[in-house]
């Protein structure tokens, strides 16, 4: 009985061990990705990617598909800079690093004020997963729902979407020292428009992100622990 005992200990200890360094190889590959998409884009802040990659692996574990693709926004940039990042997450390689607007109640050439009600004319932070496209007013534009009650999830409602808009330019960014502003919406060139939405469509992530105290410590996205992303990091495997 003794002999049974050490061994029903020893099974038990190695199904631990075997758990342990599951997770760790789950949780090193979700590291691993944040250290591809900050090298992929060195001039984008490593913090913010980090909450980005975090965040999208949280919507994983919800039970949805992964997404392909990832875009980030820091507002915590002017708009004269390039802040929008969009990351194809299989390849783990840049795909576009663009300026785009923020709401003209945000702010100047700086986004400060952040809302989520209709006609506020602000831009609203949080985690995104894009829809359909549409050709509307301003033409080749893509659907955004918003995920984060109480931050973004009048998105629909507000049509907050990407579009192109051509005060949305490097050289309206020298001359006036600002860009132009949106109603709320993520605008980008038109130059780059189309085929950002088509790369962001049905499905993807975007990130929309500003120091804000009450979204960082509130959002479910950004507190959902470290086994929940650990699962939600498990690569996808595929058999022929």
């Amino acid at each position: 009985h003794e002999t049974t005992h050490m061994t029903l200990d020893r099974f038990g200890c190695l199904m631990a061990f075997m758990l342990l360094i599951s997770l760790s190889a789950e949780v090193a590959y979700a590291d691993s990705l944040e250290v591809a998409l900050v090298k992929a884009a060195p001039d984008a802040n490593a913090k913010v990617i980090a909450l980005a990659v975090h965040a999208s692996q949280c919507r994983r574990a919800q039970g949805e598909s992964p997404a392909q693709r990832l875009a980030v926004i820091d507002y915590s940039l002017p708009s004269t800079e390039q802040r929008l990042w969009v990351f194809d997450l299989q390849r783990r390689t840049l795909l576009f690093h663009e300026l785009v607007a923020h709401g003209r109640n945000s702010g100047e050439n700086m986004a400060r004020q952040f809302s989520n009600q209709n006609q506020s004319m602000a831009t609203s932070l949080g985690l995104y997963r894009t829809r359909a496209t549409y050709l509307g007013h301003n033409g080749y534009s893509l659907r955004m729902e918003g995920l984060e009650p109480g931050f973004n999830d009048n998105a629909l409602d507000r049509a907050i979407v990407i579009h192109g808009a051509p005060y949305v330019s490097g050289d309206l960014a020298r001359s006036n020292g600002r860009i132009g502003r949106s109603l709320g919406c993520p605008a980008v060139r038109p130059a780059i428009a189309h085929q950002l939405i088509d790369s962001m469509k049905d499905g993807q992530l975007l990130f929309s992100y500003y120091p804000d105290p009450r979204w960082l410590n509130s959002s479910l996205f950004i507190n959902c622990d470290n086994a929940t992303v650990a699962e939600a990091s498990k690569p996808v495997r595929t058999f022929q």
